[in-house]
């Protein structure tokens, strides 16, 4: 059984954990709200930047020479990954969720006999996926040092991507986030960026209310210039998710902490008690014992 000095020891131990966890739990509910903000404000222009693709990519419908980045390279043998998470951990499940759906997919892509690249935008992600995957591993991108993120940093990633698409390095591209979707769910989710996943132009239609445009200059030169920015746009988007996500991960994982701590606390208290009482009961038992003899 721990002595009494153990057992103040251990309490004031997680005394100062349960500090540091309901601190993290108040920083985190702060970020949290500039983040989902963020994350919300991008939604509706990515959703409508996708309408536009949709709308373009029906007119050309059945034509010939569409650009690469919205037909592909008209094969299916290499897959790049690229799985998007925190720099930081103590936020529950949010990395591991994210890896996990990775995982998965490398797996059935590598059954089906495809080859697979990854590129890690966030250090654990990397960390996670190394074990199994590192001769997978093309490159990392690390934001460790960014307090928030901003379009720049997406184009950052979209001008690798590219820069691969470029060289032939792989065929289809596939993101890899979390979507936020309040503070004790977030989606882990893949999408695919390249070739772009253009919705049915029936439903573009609809949201674009149901109005047929007309295109100066044709719909293939825009295109050429708007699909580069929508990889650049969805990649901001999952990042932005990502954050709110990661913030509101860490907010429930830390209110569960500090939850636990209070618990441990409770029952370390509870032992140090009895433990106090049956040393002055033997001390009692003791003396008088001693008093008898006499």
């Amino acid at each position: 059984m721990a002595s009494l000095k153990e057992l103040r020891n251990r309490i004031a131990s997680v005394k100062a954990t349960q500090k540091i966890t309901k601190a993290m739990q108040m920083v985190a509910a702060a970020k949290l709200r500039r983040a989902q903000t963020a994350a919300e404000a991008a939604r509706p222009y990515a959703s409508r930047m996708e309408a536009v693709l949709s709308n373009l990519a029906a007119a050309l419908e059945g034509r010939e020479g569409g650009p690469p980045l919205m037909v592909g390279t008209g094969k299916d043998a290499v897959h790049l990954l690229i799985v998007c998470t925190a720099e930081r951990g103590l936020c529950g499940a949010f990395n591991s969720s994210i890896v996990r759906l990775a995982r998965e997919h490398i797996n059935r892509l590598q059954a089906d006999g495809k080859r697979v690249k990854i590129l890690c935008v966030g250090k654990k992600g990397y960390d996670q996926l190394r074990r199994l995957y590192k001769p997978l591993i093309i490159d990392t991108i690390e934001f460790r040092g960014v307090r928030q993120l901003s379009f720049e940093h997406a184009e950052q990633v979209a001008q690798k991507v590219l820069a691969l698409f470029a060289e032939g390095a792989f065929d289809v591209a596939t993101l890899f986030f979390s979507r936020f979707k309040s503070v004790i769910s977030q989606i882990p989710t893949a999408q695919q960026i390249i070739p772009a996943s253009i919705p049915a132009g029936g439903a573009a239609a609809t949201d674009l209310g149901g109005a047929v445009y007309e295109y100066e200059p044709n719909e293939a030169e825009i295109l050429t210039e708007l699909l580069p920015l929508n990889i650049t746009v969805q990649i901001f988007k999952a990042l932005l998710e990502n954050a709110a996500s990661e913030q509101g991960a860490r907010m429930s994982a830390m209110d569960n902490a500090t939850r636990n701590a209070g618990d441990m606390i409770g029952r370390l208290t509870l032992n140090y008690n009895r433990t106090r009482q049956a040393q002055i009961t033997k001390e009692l038992i003791e003396i008088i014992s001693g008093a008898e003899a006499l």
